[in-house]
């Protein structure tokens, strides 16, 4: 890690730790998935991990003794955060949640990576942004690894896969992808929009989880609130916090944004290890498509 003369880390090694420390959380995030789906449905894993992102939020204004700020927001960022706050958590994690229920998480976990090529498509119509030809070889070669997931190489097979699983998998990067979109409009610092955005969102939550499911307070439905903890104070909580501070100390957001490429992979040694599947050659022969559309991606919007 890089060190300034007096023994000590420069910024840009602290962006590296930081950026590090993100990608390993977003490594173990499919796993927690499903070991919460085992015992929780999607809206209770959502309730508690709202609940649990909420606070550590909270407990992160707190410590930087901005609290107050939330009392000064203004009605029309507090109209936009509650907006925000429908898609995410309520929409994306919804979809997402139910996609990993139907779906083994080597599946899930690189079809939802293609949120940044569905990005780029979304900001045609959106924001009026024009598809350069680099642009478009990345959406095609990224698709083509979704493909190779869904259809384990075997195109006869699509039919005998579980395509509303692959449907809602790609549904989430639509929602996901909205929800950066109309976030660009939004004035409020990130920590502070994103709270209000989970507090708006978790009314939402509740009352689907009283609507369609139940308080997850059963004997089964506990022992998955380990997981379900863990999602909302990472995933959704710590993870964030830590990108937000390696790209505010890195020198070149590029080096730090690389780093994201090893979290599938990483990810798929722990399905294997901790979740027991057997990771298919078609997998990571269409992860390795997803990965190289993104960077055809980013390179195609530096040119």
């Amino acid at each position: 890690m890089a060190q300034g003369a007096g023994g000590r880390m420069t910024d840009q090694g602290r962006a590296y730790m930081y950026g590090a420390a993100t990608v390993g959380i977003w490594s173990t995030v499919a796993t927690a998935f499903k070991l919460a789906l085992r015992h929780l449905d999607p809206l209770q894993l959502l309730l508690v991990a709202t609940i649990v992102s909420l606070l550590v939020l909270l407990t992160v204004l707190a410590w930087q003794g901005r609290l107050r700020e939330l009392g000064s927001v203004r009605r029309a960022d507090l109209a936009r955060s509650a907006l925000l706050g429908a898609l995410n958590p309520f929409l994306y994690y919804v979809v997402l949640f139910e996609a990993y229920r139907l779906l083994p998480a080597q599946v899930a976990q690189p079809v939802n990576y293609t949120w940044a090529i569905t990005l780029t498509l979304l900001s045609v119509p959106l924001l009026g942004h024009r598809v350069t030809r680099g642009e478009l070889l990345a959406v095609l070669v990224s698709y083509a690894g979704v493909v190779c997931i869904a259809t384990r190489g075997d195109l006869a097979t699509l039919a005998e896969g579980n395509l509303h699983g692959v449907a809602l998998a790609l549904a989430s990067t639509v929602i996901w992808a909205l929800y950066w979109i109309a976030n660009t409009r939004s004035a409020l610092e990130p920590v502070l929009g994103l709270t209000l955005g989970f507090a708006f969102g978790l009314p939402w939550v509740l009352g689907a989880t009283l609507a369609f499911s139940s308080l997850p307070l059963s004997g089964e439905a506990l022992r998955g609130l380990p997981a379900a903890a863990y999602v909302g104070a990472f995933e959704m909580g710590v993870s964030f916090i830590f990108w937000l501070k390696a790209m505010k100390l890195t020198s070149s957001a590029a080096r730090i944004g690389n780093l994201i490429f090893f979290s599938p992979f990483l990810s798929l040694v722990l399905i294997s290890l901790v979740l027991g599947e057997r990771i298919l050659p078609t997998t990571l022969l269409g992860l390795a498509c997803i990965v190289l559309g993104n960077l055809l991606q980013q390179r195609a919007a530096r040119r």
